[in-house]
């Protein structure tokens, strides 16, 4: 199979290649594996190739899941592969290393998918770029070199942008499957809380606000994984309510009309780029066309307080991070070994009080309450996913030594102010690559609906995906490009 021939597919195309014997799962390996090697030094998105693993996987057998044969990546973050080093985009964590697959990992080889490396991240997730010092250089947009492909994702989304895998491993805590997945022009969900297993070693990161998945090409992809690895492990502490009907089929079926809100006005006040508020009008157009109604309308909450509970919350993580990550791999938690930024968040969460935490909790509570009743009244809020178009390299520097931890903290969520809002409230939110700037650089859209009700998100994105295609819209930096293609 050449290059340009596998980046047609999505993952479930592949598959079906690897159903029918028109393909072996051996011969995708080798593909993404040469893809890799090609593009990397460019993109330095993949953190390690774990070739002789894949090769090996394959040998013994693959799962007959929906991806069988797939090649996967998975983010050097929380989830853990037996064997395969997640170091965390931190010096500090480097070489760490589980015995055992995290439950979701299981899962994701239960599907199918043969993992073939790891992703860059910044250190501890907490950036909206990937450019960890761990890593050497940032990690780069293939849409231009120059920008980020978004974070903490950003390794996955890289990778799928530029053809080395169809789908890969990504988490978000505060926008970073859907970061990413405006900034490299994919398809980024970030599901309901307690919809994907945490387990053995995690309950609820970040207190709550955070959830495992991944980042795909289509539509259906993302459904049909969603199908794969959702649902409660053993022991959880607490789980989504699942749906009557499987994702990959209920959105199949298009939509109700809905009543979709929009606004273009962050809670916090931040301006947001002339070009992400055209394309804003150009979605709502969009989905007056296809029947829905759209009202401009947006939940109200005390920003202010919101955002000191999110510095509350993220700090007091990032020490408990920082101390785990120290015990796991015996070193000292130090400058040395952390940025500048990230360390300033471990001496704010050191020196935090408990109760600030509690009462952090608590804000998140009352403002969920609030969005949950807004969406009594709406099935879908549709914003920008980002505040401007993707941000220069850079622009997000986690090693400022001049910065503190509320300082970093507003500067992540100036450029992504309409993200984090939904890691509070848990409820399932997805960008979708609708819109293109002057420039051609890929610009998000976020959708987001009531707790549980990733059915009708999907129905919706699967509808709008028809209707404005970007199957076929590839980035300068590409598989397709490359002379063996």
């Amino acid at each position: 199979m050449n290059f340009s021939e596998y980046t047609t597919y999505d993952g479930l195309g592949l598959a079906e290649l690897v159903k029918k014997k028109e393909v072996t799962p051996e011969e995708l390996v080798n593909t993404s594996v040469s893809i890799m090697k090609e593009l990397n030094p460019t993109l330095n998105a993949v953190a390690s190739i774990v070739e002789e693993k894949a090769l090996k996987e394959v040998k013994g057998g693959l799962p007959q899941g929906p991806f069988e044969g797939v090649p996967f990546l998975i983010k050097e973050l929380v989830l853990h592969a037996k064997g395969i080093p997640v170091n965390m985009g931190s010096k500090l964590a480097e070489g760490i290393t589980f015995p055992v697959d995290s439950e979701l990992m299981a899962r994701f080889r239960k599907a199918g998918v043969v993992t073939v490396g790891t992703t860059t991240t910044p250190e501890f997730g907490y950036n909206a770029t990937a450019e960890a010092t761990l890593y050497g250089n940032p990690t780069v947009n293939p849409w231009d070199t120059n920008l980020s492909p978004g974070g903490s994702s950003g390794g996955s989304a890289a990778a799928i942008a530029a053809g080395i895998t169809p789908l890969a491993h990504a988490n978000d805590g505060g926008g970073s499957i859907r970061i990413p997945a405006s900034c490299s022009g994919l398809v980024g969900l970030k599901p309901t809380r307690g919809r994907i297993p945490f387990g053995p070693f995690n309950s609820e990161p970040l207190n709550g606000i955070a959830i495992e998945f991944a980042l795909s090409k289509t539509v259906r992809d993302t459904a049909t994984l969603l199908d794969a690895v959702a649902g409660p492990d053993i022991g959880c502490y607490g789980w989504a309510e699942p749906p009557a009907t499987p994702f990959a089929e209920a959105m199949k079926k298009a939509p109700k009309p809905l009543k979709i809100a929009w606004t273009g006005k962050p809670a916090s006040g931040v301006p947001v780029d002339e070009e992400c508020l055209r394309a804003l009008k150009e979605t709502v157009a969009l989905c007056e066309a296809l029947g829905h109604t759209l009202v401009e309308a947006t939940p109200e909450y005390d920003a202010e307080k919101f955002s000191m509970a999110t510095v509350r919350i993220w700090t007091a993580n990032i020490y408990h991070m920082i101390n785990g990550a120290a015990a796991l791999s015996n070193r000292i938690p130090s400058e040395k070994n952390i940025e500048a930024a990230i360390w300033a968040c471990y001496q704010y969460g050191k020196e935090m009080p408990a109760s600030h935490l509690l009462e952090a909790i608590d804000t998140n509570a009352a403002v969920s309450r609030g969005v949950g009743h807004f969406f009594t009244d709406y099935d879908v809020l549709l914003s920008p996913t980002l505040a401007t178009p993707p941000a220069p390299i850079g622009m997000l520097n986690s090693n400022n030594p001049n910065i503190n931890a509320v300082e970093w903290t507003e500067q992540i969520f100036t450029y992504a102010p309409f993200t984090n809002l939904f890691n509070a409230t848990g409820q399932p939110s997805i960008s979708l690559p609708l819109c293109w700037s002057d420039k051609g650089l890929p610009i998000g859209m976020q959708f987001t609906g009531r707790f549980a009700d990733e059915t009708t998100l999907l129905q919706l994105a699967a509808q709008l995906e028809q209707a404005r295609p970007w199957k076929g819209k590839n980035p300068p930096i590409h598989a397709s490009n490359l002379i063996k293609s």
